[in-house]
């Protein structure tokens, strides 16, 4: 035996023996065992369901939110597949993005029409870096079917200048500004409010900052937005599903853009698909823990972690708003 052999074979044993220690699910526990599983359970009973089983139930539903971690390979496959089988039972259907903004429809209709490229899509709707990998599918599906895609979120510059400047900023608009965002913008709940500082550190008896109330106020306008171009698009479509897409934190909890819909149309049935971080051990999906974040959970294994070293995640922070457009809000 050569030595470049040995040394094959010694690392191939050494795999083997690594695996059998590793702490990843089998494939009969029902937990994801890749990063392209997603198991999915009514969160009201725990009880698992495969895709097909989902689309059944949700097809006499208005809107189907399927919130989701941007970037995991599982939850992008998953609202694919929905996507899908959602068509074969009521194929009146509307796709709803909030990974495009407002003022991109007329790209994203351009390339649907087939008067545009892919690469001229992303150039021109400002499309996000991901797109290829994680939204390319459900678009091609709707492109290939006919069927209405709706950029759904706020104007990116929009956002950037409420963050900025506060609500007020939005009475400085013109006439065909004013057209892509909702009637009442920064509508919102208690407890929309405090989840929203939780998050970003502005709980437990610290001050919220002007700036932080800024960046909640364009949280709020993203919602609103969202629900305003849903109902938007069932209006000039009736009888359509919406299914739309979007970050988790503006679905779970029916809080965000799914409070702001069912306060502007609670005659609409809406249901919430919300993703689940598994902790690292767990031998059983916990689907109790988090049933108040949708209607149906679906599991995922965590992502790796960007950064270990504090200080190249801020250095990697700052760098990223040192990348972001110039914002001119005058």
């Amino acid at each position: 035996m050569t030595q470049p052999i040995r040394r094959l074979f010694r690392a191939a044993a050494t795999a083997l023996l690594l695996s059998g220690c590793t702490a990843m699910p089998d494939q009969t526990s029902g937990l994801p065992v890749t990063f392209y599983d997603a198991p999915l359970a009514v969160s009201a009973s725990g009880e698992p369901l495969d895709i097909p089983q989902l689309a059944a139930r949700l097809q006499h539903v208005d809107v189907v939110v399927v919130g989701e971690y941007h970037g995991h390979q599982a939850g992008h496959l998953l609202q694919a597949r929905l996507q899908a089988e959602l068509y074969q039972r009521r194929s009146r259907q509307i796709l709803s993005l909030e990974q495009f903004n407002a003022d991109h429809q007329g790209d994203l209709d351009r390339y649907l029409q087939g008067d545009s490229g892919e690469e001229e899509l992303i150039e021109d709707a400002d499309a996000w870096a991901n797109y290829q990998a994680s939204y390319r599918p459900v678009v091609e599906f709707a492109r290939t079917h006919q069927l209405p895609v709706v950029a759904a979120n706020a104007p990116a510059q929009l956002v950037r200048c409420v963050g900025r400047l506060g609500p007020g900023y939005l009475e400085t608009l013109d006439t065909a500004q004013q057209k892509l965002i909702p009637e009442h913008p920064f509508a919102g709940s208690p407890a929309y409010r405090a989840k929203f500082f939780r998050a970003i550190g502005g709980s437990h008896g610290t001050a919220v900052s002007e700036r932080m109330e800024n960046s909640y106020h364009a949280q709020l306008l993203r919602d609103n937005t969202m629900a305003h171009r849903i109902i938007a698009a069932l209006a000039h479509n009736p009888g359509h599903q919406v299914l739309h897409l979007t970050g988790t934190f503006h679905s779970e909890e029916r809080l965000g853009t799914v409070a702001a819909l069912q306060e502007r149309r609670p005659e609409l049935t809406v249901a919430v698909i919300s993703p689940v971080f598994l902790d690292s051990g767990v031998q059983a999906l916990p689907v109790r823990d988090h049933a108040a974040k949708g209607d149906y959970l679906y599991f995922l294994l965590p992502l790796p972690e960007d950064y270990r070293d504090p200080e190249r995640r801020r250095k990697a922070m700052m760098a990223r708003f040192d990348k972001a457009p110039d914002s001119r809000c005058d």
